[in-house]
């Protein structure tokens, strides 16, 4: 499935939709209603533009890997709103999966109101028509990856790159592309919600209920007072279920926030398939319409956001895996170049989370959204060390020249300690070198190994065993 594009057309829409619409609203908005819950804290006050989205290929990727923002003094490119709705459309088939990439904005960015924001949490919501399954995924503001075109960075910085360098699409496009190309699957579709929306919402359908496991300590926006949650099953209001998602000071900071986002979004679901709350949420669509027509922001088209909204509610809710790209097991903490700490990604655990969550029948690569391998690899522009740990004399020296044959970037060749086979690994943060080495040597992949460390003069090693042959 490609990702969609909306038409961009002048915002016409200064009074409410006709009756039928309204009513074709409610279905609509339990998408929205889900995606709210992901994005309960830090949102944009601006209607973000979007534009055609291209289509992938291979991309020059800046080798430079500073991690320097793109300046103070960036502009970003004037907003545009989304094109009109035809209701009387088609409700589409889904008969593939569906990834919709939901971000939210730093609140603090918001409130100085001084140029581009940073996302401060991005989550993947995927749902398979086909196996009736769903899954959650959280990925954190400090994950340590490739931005194209922009090099090694923080991932929160690639919305702020998006909108600063007035890319095509802007920063949802390009936040869009980072997370396809991090994780190798396809983003078709991304979504904003403002945190006033939210607010709105849930208190609209009479607070959500949720179980809270501990105490926990709520600072609400707008408010000087603090709150306590005790244990127990509660409902709560708007403005509270805002402050319980945006909190980053309990327990493991922004990992469990991430977590308590999560149930924010699944006890929004299980509301939202009480009668008693769909009689009030499909009993005004008026009311809904005035929340969310200035609120949320995507390029998710209209009769796709119903359908996935019908779909949403139609999952076991045993049949919605949910995660969190957390430490010890995806990440580790670390330090980048210029001394921010940073999550560096520990690929091969990711890349396994990856194929549980998204591709239950089967096992994806980084090139599954359509770039070559090679292509990636080179955009990398990786610098790669050949050293001979076997007991073949000279295997370093020819697989040096097979590489270089390959456009593979290498810049040093010598000898290692003795390895059981072929081992790699990665100093930096290469993915596509990486798996494409892999793939090619047929690594075994107990032999990939991260192992974070910026002053190494290469970014990938490569020490070769008794079990490699040349071509």
């Amino acid at each position: 499935m490609k990702r969609k594009s909306e038409q961009k057309q002048p915002n016409k829409r200064t009074t409410p939709p006709s009756n039928r619409m309204l009513k074709i609203l409610g279905g609509a908005f339990i998408v929205s209603a889900l995606i709210t819950g992901f994005l309960a804290f830090r949102f944009v006050r601006e209607i973000i533009r979007t534009t055609d989205i291209f289509q992938l290929g291979g991309i020059s990727i800046s080798s430079d890997g500073s991690g320097e923002a793109a300046g103070d003094n960036a502009q970003v490119a004037e907003p545009m709103t989304s094109g009109s709705i035809n209701v009387d459309q088609e409700e589409i088939d889904f008969t593939s999966r569906i990834n919709v990439l939901v971000m939210g904005l730093d609140y603090r960015d918001w409130e100085a109101d001084e140029g581009p924001s940073r996302t401060d949490s991005m989550m993947l919501l995927t749902i398979d028509p086909v196996s009736n399954t769903a899954g959650l995924l959280s990925i954190p503001r400090d994950l340590w990856v490739n931005i194209p075109g922009f090099g090694q960075n923080k991932i929160n910085n690639a919305y702020f790159f998006g909108e600063g360098s007035r890319l095509p699409g802007g920063g949802p496009e390009l936040a869009s592309r980072t997370v396809e190309e991090f994780l190798g699957i396809e983003i078709h579709y991304w979504a904003q919600v403002d945190f006033v929306a939210f607010v709105q919402f849930v208190d609209y359908i009479g607070g959500v209920k949720l179980d809270i496991k501990e105490t926990i300590k709520l600072s609400p926006i707008g408010t000087r007072k603090n709150i306590k949650l005790y244990p127990g099953v509660q409902t709560i209001t708007g403005e509270i279920a805002l402050a319980y998602a945006r909190n980053r000071t309990e327990g493991e900071g922004d990992f469990s926030r991430a977590q308590r986002q999560q149930e924010l979004v699944l006890g929004i679901r299980r509301a939202l398939l009480n009668p008693e709350i769909q009689k009030i949420f499909f009993g005004n669509p008026k009311g809904i319409w005035d929340i969310f027509s200035q609120n949320i922001h995507s390029n998710i088209p209209f009769i796709d956001a119903f359908s996935l909204g019908k779909l949403a509610l139609q999952i076991n809710p045993e049949q919605i895996t949910q995660h969190v790209i957390a430490p010890p097991e995806y990440v580790t903490h670390a330090t980048s170049p210029d001394g921010l700490s940073i999550l560096k990604p520990i690929t091969q655990n990711i890349r396994i989370l990856r194929d549980e969550i998204f591709t239950p029948s089967g096992i994806v690569g980084p090139g599954a959204v359509g770039a070559d391998p090679a292509v990636l690899m080179q955009s990398e522009a990786a610098r790669v060390g050949i050293y001979n740990g076997s007991s073949v004399s000279g295997l370093a020296g020819s697989t040096d020249e097979y590489l270089r044959s390959l456009n593979v970037n290498i810049v040093d060749v010598g000898n290692s300690d003795a390895v059981p086979a072929t081992t790699i690994y990665d100093y930096t943060g290469n993915p596509y070198t990486v798996q494409y080495l892999v793939n090619l040597m047929e690594i075994q992949p107990t032999r990939i190994f991260n192992s974070y460390d910026p002053a190494s003069t290469v970014d990938v090693a490569v020490v070769l065993g008794n079990d490699w042959v040349v071509p």
